[in-house]
């Protein structure tokens, strides 16, 4: 007669099953160890056979200055500037009158002429015909007149008007000129070497301007006397045509 499953179960087990089942409980023990095994550390390549786990420490990213950024300055608008208001220009009262722009001194003019020494005429007015020169030793023209005068006689204007130059002439001396106006010019020669005028003055008629003297060297052999030149419009003329007749 058959025994039941469970009696043949339990001969098997008391058996050879023993050893079959411990294996089975050893193999299963086994795979779980190496589940588990493969579950905490396989995948870890860093993980050590003794247990012991290197942690590898992953270096925070370096975090790069910002750059620096410039203040900006806020910007400020330009205030604008008020327009200004135009200064009416005064309009002249009617009782106001223009003043008057002052002239440039005019020469004085004069018609009225008087000997600037008193003497005779040593040499006369000679513009046409060659007269001699006993100081140079020719014959030559003679632009003014001689009048005799002792040396330091002094000398007076012929005629009013402005003295427009003083000079050092080589042959003539000391050499005075006078505008009369209207074209009218007179020259004092062989004046002494200091006039007791000046450029600019304005002198009248019989007014002193020097005394005579013996600067003129192309009439140094002649008597003491005035050498007087008179000019109408840059023309030589006769003094003796100006100056009042002797009496």
């Amino acid at each position: 007669m058959k025994k039941p499953w469970t009696d043949r179960f339990g001969d098997f087990m008391a058996g050879k099953g023993f050893y079959i089942v411990l294996f089975l409980c050893v193999a299963a023990i086994g795979i779980s160890g190496y589940y588990l095994f493969s579950t905490l550390g396989g995948n870890d390549p860093a993980a050590t056979v003794g247990g012991t786990a290197q942690v590898t420490v992953t270096p925070s990213p370096s975090v790069s200055p910002s750059p620096k950024v410039d203040a900006v300055k806020p910007t400020i608008p330009a205030t604008p500037k008020p327009t200004p208001t135009p200064t009416p220009t005064p309009t002249p009262s009617a009782s106001t009158a223009p003043s008057a722009t002052p002239k440039p001194s005019e020469v004085v003019t004069s018609s009225v002429y008087t000997w600037p020494v008193k003497g005779a005429v040593l040499n006369a007015f000679s513009l046409e015909q060659q007269v001699f020169n006993p100081t140079m030793g020719d014959w030559r023209t003679h632009e003014g007149v001689d009048i005799a005068a002792d040396l330091g006689i002094q000398v007076k204007a012929a005629a009013g008007g402005t003295v427009t130059a003083i000079e050092q002439d080589y042959f003539m001396g000391t050499t005075v000129t006078i505008d009369h106006g209207n074209g009218m010019v007179s020259v004092y020669s062989n004046l002494a070497e200091q006039p007791t005028v000046e450029v600019g003055d304005v002198v009248t008629t019989g007014d002193i301007i020097g005394s005579v003297g013996s600067t003129a060297k192309a009439e140094s052999l002649s008597a003491s006397h005035l050498h007087l030149e008179m000019m109408k419009d840059g023309a030589y003329v006769d003094p003796l045509e100006y100056l009042p007749d002797v009496k």
